[in-house]
C-alpha cells in the first residue's frame, strides 16, 4: 500500500467525525494544501495552488470549510489520537506535555488577541497564545487538546465577544487553568494517567500542581529560583494547640531557626560533590548532558487551603559548571525512591512539543490562518494537526524524518499560470519617479 492509499484510508477516517458527507472533500483539500511545499498556507495560496484554473472558487469553498462550516475540531483531534496512537511505542512510559505557542498579530480584531507574554517573541507583544496538551512518548509526541486563551479584556467585551464568534460557555480563564480543564476531560474520557510535564509558566503555580495531586498524576514541571521550600533536615513547627474558640489553627509554625528558603539559596548551599553529571538523550550534534543535584524539599509558600503543609517532593537543580547560578529548577512528586537519572529524563522530555510546534509552523503553517474568528482559528489548528498526525504515522511506520516535502512526495506544487494575480495583489509594481 503506497503513501496516497493509507493518506485516502486517513481521510476517511477523520472525516467520518465531521458530521456532513459533503465535509469530506474540504478536509481532504485543506489537509492535502497543508502538506504542499508552499511558502504561505493560508487558503488562498491553497486554493490558487491546488486548482489555479478555478482559484476563485476553490478559495471559497476552503474558506466555507475552515471558517463557517460547524464541525466539532475536538472529535477531530480524538480522531487523529485514535490513528496515531496505537503507532506510538509506550513501553518506556508515557507523559502529557502541558504547553503554549504565541502567534504575533497587528491591530486588535483577531480573535483572542492582547497584548501578552509571547514566547515567539520573548516579551510581551500583541499576539494570540493558544494552550496545548499534547501526549507524547520517547519516539515521538501528538497535540491532542488545543484551545485559545481569550484574555480577561476579551471575556468581558459582549461585542467583541459575537463578532469573533466566541462561545457563551467560554469565560476567562488563565492558562494553568484551561490546561487543568484540558487533562480533567482527557482523563474523564478514559486517558492513561501519564507524567505531566510543563515549564515553569505552569509548574509555579500552585493550585496547578496541587490539583494534579488530588488528581494522583505525576508530575515533574519548572519552576523560579524565588519559589520558597523548607530544605532537607528543617521542618516547621506543628500549629498552635487549639484554644477551643474559633477555627482551629493549622498554619505551620516558623522562629527565627526554622526558616523556609527560595531553591536558589537552597541551590548554593549544596556542596559540589552534591551535584553529578548526567546525559539524557542524543541530540542532532552531539550528547546532551549537564550538572544536576536532587533533594526531598516541602513547598512553604502555600499556607492556604489543602497546601498548607505539603509532602514531601522532589527538587531537581540543572546548574552548568561554568555558570554563576543554577539554569533551571523543577519540582516533582515522583517517588523518593526515583533515581536522579530518570528526574533529568522526565525534565527534558519537554522538548517533544517544542519539536512539534516548530514543525507545526515551519512544515503545516500552524501560524498562517489570516481569519479573524473563534471557529476558524480553532479549526485551522485542528487541520493541521491533522495533518501533522499523518505526516507522524508515516515516520512511525517508516523511521524516516518527520518532513512535509520528503514524506509525501506525491503532493506536488501544481504549476500556476504565468497571469494568475492573487485577490488583493496589485499587478504590477508601483511606478517610482
Amino acid at each position: 500500500m503506497n503513501a496516497q492509499t493509507r493518506f485516502e484510508q486517513y481521510i476517511e477516517h477523520l472525516a467520518a467525525g465531521l458530521g456532513h458527507a459533503d465535509r469530506h472533500a474540504g478536509l481532504n483539500a485543506y489537509c492535502t494544501g497543508l502538506m504542499l511545499p508552499l511558502t504561505r498556507k493560508s487558503v488562498e495560496p491553497m486554493a490558487a495552488s491546488m486548482d489555479p484554473l478555478h482559484a476563485s472558487a476553490r478559495h471559497q469553498a476552503l474558506h466555507h470549510f475552515v471558517a463557517k462550516a460547524d464541525w466539532p475540531d475536538d472529535e477531530l483531534l480524538r480522531r487523529v489520537c485514535q490513528w496515531v496512537v496505537p503507532r506510538m511505542d509506550f513501553s518506556d512510559g508515557g507523559f502529557w506535555i502541558v504547553d503554549d505557542t504565541g502567534f504575533p498579530k497587528k491591530g486588535r480584531h483577531s480573535v483572542g488577541v492582547a497584548r501578552q507574554y509571547c514566547g515567539v517573541l520573548g516579551k510581551q507583544d500583541n499576539c494570540q497564545v493558544a494552550v496545548s496538551v499534547s501526549l507524547a512518548c520517547e519516539q515521538a509526541s501528538i497535540p491532542v487538546a488545543w484551545q485559545l486563551h481569550v484574555p480577561q479584556d476579551w471575556a468581558e467585551d459582549d461585542e467583541r465577544r459575537a463578532r469573533a464568534g466566541i462561545p457563551a460557555h467560554i469565560g476567562f480563564e488563565t492558562r494553568p487553568q484551561i490546561a487543568l480543564r484540558q487533562i480533567e476531560t482527557l482523563l474523564a474520557a478514559g486517558a492513561p494517567r501519564h507524567c505531566v510535564l510543563a515549564d515553569a509558566g505552569y509548574g509555579i503555580d500552585n493550585a496547578l500542581r496541587q490539583h494534579l495531586d488530588d488528581l494522583s498524576l505525576a508530575y515533574v514541571v519548572g519552576i523560579t529560583s524565588a519559589l520558597v521550600v523548607w530544605p532537607p533536615g528543617v521542618e516547621p513547627l506543628p500549629p498552635k494547640r487549639y484554644a477551643g474558640m474559633g477555627r482551629p489553627p493549622v498554619v505551620p509554625r516558623r522562629t527565627p531557626s526554622r526558616q523556609p528558603v527560595n531553591v536558589k539559596e537552597l541551590a548554593h548551599s549544596l556542596p559540589a560533590s552534591a551535584f553529578t553529571t548526567l546525559s539524557w538523550r542524543e541530540g542532532s550534534n552531539e550528547t546532551l548532558s549537564g550538572r544536576f543535584a536532587a533533594v526531598r524539599v516541602r513547598h512553604a509558600g502555600g499556607n492556604t487551603g489543602k497546601a498548607r503543609l505539603r509532602p514531601g517532593q522532589w527538587l531537581l537543580i540543572e546548574w552548568p559548571a561554568d555558570d554563576v547560578d543554577p539554569l533551571k529548577y523543577y519540582l516533582s512528586n515522583l517517588p523518593a525512591d526515583t533515581a536522579l537519572a530518570q528526574l533529568v529524563a522526565y525534565a527534558h522530555m519537554r522538548w517533544r512539543i517544542e519539536r512539534d510546534y516548530q514543525d507545526l509552523k515551519q512544515e503545516l503553517g500552524l501560524g498562517h490562518y489570516e481569519g479573524r474568528g473563534w471557529r476558524g482559528f480553532h479549526h485551522h489548528a485542528a487541520l493541521a494537526i491533522a495533518a501533522y498526525g499523518f505526516l507522524l504515522s508515516e515516520r512511525l511506520a517508516t523511521g524516516a524524518a518527520l518532513s512535509a516535502k520528503k514524506n509525501f512526495a506525491a503532493r506536488q506544487t501544481p504549476g500556476v499560470p504565468e497571469d494568475y494575480i492573487a485577490r488583493g495583489r496589485p499587478p504590477r509594481a508601483t511606478p517610482h519617479a
